[in-house]
């Protein structure tokens, strides 16, 4: 596809419905900033065009955000908006310096938690303060006064305002649900549908004012009449919430899409630009924003273009259609920002959180956001953070039980420390002498003073009588000790090694598989049982349908990191994908179109890899014609002579399984369509790396190229 026609069948289009996504948001994050409503729009237009056109991201939309609504509005309140719109300029310099210093990563060192609960603090004070609005009163000065207000601004609400906000808020939450048409964003409809509404009941409401001539209203930057100290940490407040916004929005886009990874560095020095160009014309400050930029993915966007058109589809509908926008009530405007912040504040990441144990970092920043301010309520955050860390790396659990007459497990979890000695001790005092005991350990640190501990009691224990098993799993930091290597070298995790490596010969060959059975619901099942059961309740959604070989040397989930519910998987001799129709086993095909018509998948990757016996069967003629391996050899359409390179033949293999997946007219239909990417990989064994296979140029290259 050309680029031109790239642009005119994707970008435009996907532009098209940013830009209707764009406009209402723009004015109800001015109208909640107190900011004027022009100044939205100013920084969607900045954001679209510079932040478009220099950023790293090339799919993410840059605008206002919500997220920085409190910041602005308490900027507004104590340097006016042209101090305001200097200090923005001024946060743009500062972030380009961060993204030329190559700190753009550093600023996702940040604890995810803080972040999320900011931006849930963030969103409970939109919301509590655009109530008010909605209702056709002015929200107050901080979310507690809101809050304390609410009742009486609801039984003096003004009847008319209230209905078209509530009537815009009931759109918004059923339109996605139940219609599922992505160019009539919810947003849209719900905007201009009720201020149609609006206009032809003549309600007399308050609506949007913007300047009758855009370009000679421009509010010029100001120095702020304040002290430096203050000017500074406004500035630097701006710029470090606006870079962590902009940066994991850009992470969380790169998910979405098979395209180019974002440049974080040049993002930030995008980000940055269009901060400073923003601030210069008198715009909101500029964020990368993911509601407007995961529609322009959902939207069919393939380049940044969609991103710079979108900027100037608004800066040419403020200049043409500005009446249009003053027909809006800023009660529907209110409504849409309710939604936007009560959206903030995501139940499936305190779920998340609540798992991870993280929720009181979550919580204490949402709420210090919320009653105190956004400064204070990061900094308890990230203090929390900090502590709940500290409160990690001592603790350590100890379990003391009695498995059955004469024998005990003791089970040891976490950071073991030389403090914890005295209680150790009265552990392993409540064990009667001449017992058998198992001391399981689960360490993620073990120190020189809790060792000698263990030990010493190890050896009075069996010197009385008793017999000691001490078993140690996902690391060996007391075989380590033991040893005289405490603190070096590393043991094969039991997670990757196979049984050999951590089963003696004897057991392997008498109950291999039950041992590793007993270890899985030992230490790995109360793991993954959580998210076992999620997948249980609500079925599986995987993105790929792996194909690879039976060896047994190959395991799917380990040479690619994933977990339940990531791969739809077919292991069969020799990765083999029959023809369409082919005659013989169905079983591979019907693989196929599950995954693509029921599972949905995105991608299909078929993986061959070294020293694989049936491209070497088909190399020496060893399955002839008429044997069961021999017939299943035959439908995989290649034919090899013995002598060929081995690894290229393998190679050749996976570029002819890829050909024979297209015979498949649920594949080819997924393909044009865009929904479904073939890919071809090749697994060195003996190297333990992976390969991209090139099907057009019948070559192969690294998967990752590790760092020098």
């Amino acid at each position: 596809m050309s680029d031109l026609t790239q642009l005119l069948r994707r970008d435009l289009p996907a532009s098209i419905v940013v830009f209707l996504i764009a406009i209402p948001l723009s004015l109800g994050i001015a109208a909640a900033s107190g900011a004027p409503l022009l100044a939205g729009l100013v920084a969607a237009v900045v954001g679209g065009i510079v932040a478009g056109a220099l950023g790293g991201a090339p799919l993410q939309v840059s605008g206002p955000a919500a997220g920085l609504t409190v910041i602005v509005a308490g900027a507004v309140a104590d340097f006016g908006f042209a101090g305001t719109a200097a200090i923005v300029a001024v946060a743009g310099i500062v972030q380009i310096l961060l993204g030329v210093s190559r700190l753009g990563r550093a600023a996702l060192a940040l604890s995810p938690a803080v972040v999320h609960g900011m931006l849930a603090g963030i969103g409970l004070v939109i919301a509590l303060g655009q109530v008010h609005v909605l209702l056709g009163g002015s929200p107050q000065s901080n979310a507690w006064q809101n809050l304390r207000e609410l009742p009486a601004q609801i039984a003096d609400h003004h009847g008319m305002a209230a209905l078209l906000g509530l009537l815009t808020v009931a759109i918004l939450v059923l339109w996605p649900r139940y219609v599922k048409i992505s160019v009539l964003p919810a947003a849209l409809v719900a905007v201009v549908g009720v201020t149609a509404l609006a206009w032809v009941l003549g309600a007399e409401v308050v609506r949007v004012s913007l300047p009758e001539e855009p370009l000679a209203e421009l509010i010029t930057p100001v120095w702020p009449d304040a002290p430096l100290h203050e000017i500074t940490v406004a500035v630097l407040t701006i710029a470090l919430v606006a870079s962590v916004e902009s940066l994991l929005s850009a992470v969380a886009v790169d998910r979405l899409h098979d395209g180019p990874r974002a440049r974080l560095n040049k993002e930030l020095v995008g980000q940055g630009a269009a901060n400073m160009v923003s601030g210069m014309f008198g715009g909101l400050p500029v964020t990368g924003v993911i509601v407007r930029s995961s529609t322009n993915v959902a939207a069919g966007a393939r380049t940044r273009a969609s991103a710079i058109l979108h900027g100037v589809w608004i800066a040419v509908f403020v200049l043409l259609c500005a009446s249009l926008l003053e027909m809006i009530p800023m009660a529907v405007l209110a409504a849409v920002l309710i939604v936007v912040g009560v959206r903030l504040i995501n139940l499936a990441q305190i779920r998340t959180y609540a798992r991870h144990r993280e929720l009181p970092t979550y919580l204490v920043t949402a709420l210090g956001v919320v009653f105190i301010d956004l400064l204070t309520g990061v900094a308890l955050g990230m203090a929390t953070a900090a502590a709940l860390i500290l409160w990690r790396l001592t603790r350590c659990e100890i379990r003391t039980v009695q498995r059955a007459p004469g024998e005990w497990l003791v089970i040891i979890s976490g950071t073991l420390a030389f403090v914890e000695a005295a209680r150790l001790s009265r552990e392993f005092g409540v064990i009667p002498p001449g017992e058998d005991v198992e001391v399981e350990m689960h360490l993620d640190y073990l120190d020189h003073g809790a060792f000698e501990a263990i030990k010493h009691w190890e050896e009075a224990y069996r010197k009385a009588g008793g017999r000691v098993r001490i078993r140690e799993v996902h690391d060996s930091w007391f075989h380590r000790a033991t040893s005289g290597r405490l603190g070096g070298g590393k043991s094969t995790p039991r997670l990757v090694g196979s049984w050999s490596r951590w089963q003696g010969i004897d057991q392997e060959r008498r109950d291999a598989m039950a041992a590793g059975i007993a270890e899985f619901e030992r230490s790995v099942a109360p793991m993954v049982r959580p998210h076992l059961a999620e997948l249980a309740r609500d079925g599986q959604r995987p993105e790929q349908l792996f194909i690879t070989c039976a060896d047994s040397r190959l395991v799917p989930n380990l040479i690619t990191a994933s977990g339940p519910g990531d791969l739809f998987c077919v292991r069969n001799v020799g990765n083999l994908v029959p023809p369409h129709a082919a005659p013989g086993d169905a079983s591979v095909g019907a693989a196929v179109e599950y995954a693509v018509e029921v599972l949905g998948v995105t991608t299909i990757t078929v993986c061959g890899h070294s020293g694989c016996g049936a491209v070497r069967a088909l190399m020496s003629g060893a399955a002839p014609p008429g044997s069961s391996l021999g017939d299943w050899l035959a439908l995989s359409g290649v034919e090899f002579t013995d002598g060929e390179d081995e690894a290229r033949c393998c190679i050749d293999n996976v570029v002819q399984q890829l050909a024979n997946l297209r015979t498949y007219p649920v594949v080819r239909a997924a393909e044009a369509a865009g929904r479904l990417r073939l890919a071809g990989m090749f697994f060195d064994i003996a190297e333990a790396r992976m390969y991209e296979v090139d099907p057009v140029l019948n070559v192969y290259r690294p998967v990752h190229t590790p760092a020098a």
